[in-house]
């Protein structure tokens, strides 16, 4: 689950990286319209630790040797035949991924960076690697589970509700829907 969270939290950040680039094919943007500068070196560094406490720069890490034994298994299993060239072939290309894994990192970092003061990047840090701050992280994706075990079953409910009590009040005024 936390996984999970975290890669959702990657591709909203990649979402977001991403908007100058889509703003740049528009027009030239307004003149009161400031390109932030970048984080400091500082900045960086807190919220490389707070990364790090979160689990997100190990997540990154992995996610390259994952997606190739998930594609190695996935491909051998119909052709089984090529299993060894395509071994060779992954470890030989390995490396650039591993390499676009480490730019997604460092965009992540700057974006966390310029997100929070360093200050409170350091905070935030010391929090989660504080055990209680531990704790939390240990407990987070089985509280999110039992969140919506608890809450899914009860908006399901409520959609069915309103729209229940609503039809039947708009009966009331002759409106049929």
């Amino acid at each position: 689950m936390f996984a999970k969270r975290t890669l959702s939290a990657f591709i909203l950040a990649g979402a977001v990286l991403m908007r100058p680039a889509a703003y740049a094919a528009d027009a030239t943007p307004p003149a009161d319209t400031a390109v932030p500068s970048p984080p400091s070196q500082p900045a960086v560094a807190a919220a490389d630790q707070l990364l790090i406490a979160m689990g997100v720069k190990e997540t990154i890490a992995k996610t390259v040797p994952v997606m190739m034994a998930e594609f190695e298994k996935n491909l051998t299993t119909t052709r089984p035949e090529i299993r060894d060239s395509l071994r060779e072939t992954l470890i030989a290309i390995k490396p650039e991924f591993d390499k676009s894994a480490q730019l997604t990192y460092e965009k992540v970092e700057a974006l966390l960076a310029l997100a929070m003061s360093e200050k409170e990047l350091e905070d935030v840090a010391a929090f989660f690697t504080s055990p209680t701050g531990r704790k939390y992280l240990a407990i987070e994706p089985v509280f999110f589970q039992h969140l919506q075990d608890v809450v899914g079953p009860w908006r399901d409910q409520l959609s069915t509700d309103i729209v229940t009590k609503a039809r039947g009040e708009m009966k009331k005024k002759g409106v049929d829907f």
